[in-house]
């Protein structure tokens, strides 16, 4: 078994190879990869299409927004996609349970997630939350995830606190409405209730380092060809986010016109400060191991995915050496 799988990985290597560089000759490849939602944590992707770093690389990119991780992942199951993107949390829980899927670039490097409250909280440590409203994320979501895989390693529960989930999207009005002085949140929300004098108290980012929070999915018998000008166009989406973060924000403010422009600068600026989005595609081990830990915590799943087998390793050293 080990040897036809590694058949299989050399097989793709040259085709990929062969992939790797576009000519004016070559064939445009149109894909669709499906979209969890439209989100600021997304931001490569929209870089790549808005800047035509996927057209450099013969790809004509088809995006689609599925309304969940697990719609997203399901539409690359049933073939109407080529790709999704989302946490690989939803794609490791599939691949356990048999099905032929794999990470082939990644996309979110940090745990984008912070902790927000009212002026008048002190807030020293967690534990200060004790007895608290707390407005965070209908589950399944990984941002209620962290904070529960937080509460734990500091001794907490769920029962410490009063947690009210609400629909993904409005935490922030829950929070300024005075539905509870705490909130979970993800970007933009989290500069939504920062520019209206919420405390940001605690960034999961700094907290967990280098962590595997949103990433491309594929079939492993995907197109390799198709998948390496994917992640191509990814690498070179982040290189320019890196070397100019200005113009990642003005594509940002292109995705998200009815935002305050103010508000969609203050949260790229801050995800690109905190390292939420890689200077690259590649995931370490490290990274990926922690991501699924919380998972195995909350009992999401059994174990480790192995890494080899999980990671496309081929399509991501490819893209790395791009020139």
């Amino acid at each position: 078994m080990k040897s036809i799988y590694r058949k299989l990985q050399v097989t793709v290597a040259a085709l990929a190879i062969a992939g790797a560089s576009f000519s004016a000759t070559a064939e445009v490849k149109t894909v669709t990869i499906s979209q969890a939602f439209q989100s600021m944590l997304y931001l490569p992707l929209y870089v790549a299409i808005d800047k035509g770093f996927f057209k450099d690389q013969g790809l004509s990119v088809i995006k689609e927004t599925a309304g969940s991780p697990t719609a997203a992942l399901s539409s690359v199951l049933s073939g109407s996609s080529q790709f999704s993107i989302h946490g690989p949390e939803w794609t490791a829980i599939a691949a356990s349970k048999g099905a032929n899927v794999g990470v082939i670039s990644n996309a979110v490097n940090g745990a984008a997630v912070w902790i927000a409250t009212a002026p008048d909280v002190k807030f020293t440590n967690i534990k200060d939350i004790k007895g608290q409203k707390v407005v965070t994320g209908l589950m399944p979501t990984t941002s209620t995830s962290l904070f529960l895989k937080l509460l734990k390693e500091n001794g907490m529960s769920d029962k410490d606190i009063d947690m009210i989930q609400v629909p993904l999207g409005t935490e922030p009005a829950a929070l300024l409405g005075g539905q509870a002085k705490v909130a979970v949140l993800y970007e933009p929300g989290l500069d939504q209730v920062a520019i209206k004098g919420m405390k940001v108290v605690l960034g999961f980012p700094k907290t967990y380092g280098p962590y595997a929070f949103s990433s491309i999915t594929a079939m492993k018998t995907v197109d390799p060809v198709s998948a390496q000008r994917m992640v191509n166009g990814m690498e070179v989406a982040l290189r320019f986010m890196a070397k100019d973060p200005k113009g990642a924000i003005e594509v940002a403010k292109k995705e998200f016109p009815t935002l305050d422009p103010q508000v969609v600068e203050n949260a790229v600026t801050r995800m690109m400060n905190e390292n939420v989005f890689p200077k690259s595609v590649q995931i370490t081990p490290a990274a990926l191991k922690i991501s699924m830990d919380t998972q195995i915590a909350l009992g999401n799943l059994k174990e480790q995915p192995v890494f080899e087998n999980f990671i496309n390793e081929t399509y991501i050293q490819n893209a790395i050496k791009l020139k």
